[in-house]
């Protein structure tokens, strides 16, 4: 029995959808029902996130994941993520293949990123400083920035879209302590191993997303051996909720190629 919380609804072919880090199941709320018509849906908050217990012992994502859906009794399933999300679809992919029919991700390569864009480490450092201040509420603005991107502020975004994400991601923050120990164990060789991925995988990404998250998706879907990219007009590296019609009938196209 798996102890993560996990909406499942709908019925027919297995869909999963994955969070972003720090973020939960909510940011999933305009797929959802939409999905849910056709498909069943799946959408479990990560351990250490949303309604999910807190890290005890080691572990990793991915095997949270494949216990998951081995006690749903899924057999393969689509799984889609956004940001960490797509990184924990890559590892199952990679680590528990026989659980996974085909991949989405969105703003995202594999578990091992590298971010070298200014815009880009520049908002992580400030979001890993107040982090390690324990000034929750700078850690909230630092984080939202991705939200934006590089060429807008939060102004720019739908409120309702802002507020959703900092809700999300302080309820998240203030479930661990900025001296806890880092519990999760590390997926090796991603990047290598990548090209092993036969399942068909889509990267939906937000077009004025960050080089850094724009490029590993690239070089994701370049890597695997079917493989594609779409990108959002208007949106970062959250397409998802900043214009769910679009990114809905994107991945609703690409499940129907399935």
């Amino acid at each position: 029995m798996s102890d993560l919380f996990w909406l499942d609804t709908g019925t027919g072919q297995p869909l999963v959808l994955l969070h972003g880090g720090f973020l939960d199941h909510r940011m999933w709320g305009d797929q959802i029902p939409t999905l849910a018509a056709r498909y069943r849906v799946i959408a479990p908050d990560a351990r250490g996130h949303g309604r999910s217990p807190n890290a005890t012992e080691s572990f990793r994502h991915t095997d949270d994941l494949a216990a998951l859906l081995r006690h749903l009794d899924t057999g393969p399933a689509v799984l889609v993520g956004v940001s960490m999300g797509g990184s924990i679809a890559v590892d199952t992919a990679l680590e528990h293949p026989e659980l996974v029919s085909a991949v989405v991700v969105s703003g995202a390569g594999t578990s091992e990123p590298y971010f070298t864009d200014p815009w880009t480490t520049r908002t992580w450092t400030a979001w890993h400083a107040a982090m390690a201040a324990g000034d929750l509420d700078a850690a909230v603005e630092a984080f939202t920035l991705f939200a934006a991107g590089p060429h807008r502020s939060l102004d720019d975004l739908d409120p309702k879209v802002v507020d959703r994400l900092r809700e999300m991601t302080l309820s998240t923050l203030s479930k661990h302590t900025a001296d806890e120990p880092d519990l999760r164990i590390p997926v090796r060789d991603t990047w290598d191993r990548a090209a092993n991925i036969d399942v068909p995988m889509l990267a939906i990404n937000g077009a004025i997303d960050s080089p850094d998250h724009l490029g590993m998706a690239v070089r994701l879907t370049n890597a695997v051996a079917n493989g594609h990219a779409i990108s959002i007009d208007g949106t970062a590296h959250f397409p998802n909720m900043e214009i769910p019609d679009v990114f809905n009938e994107t991945l609703e196209d690409f499940l129907l190629t399935l």
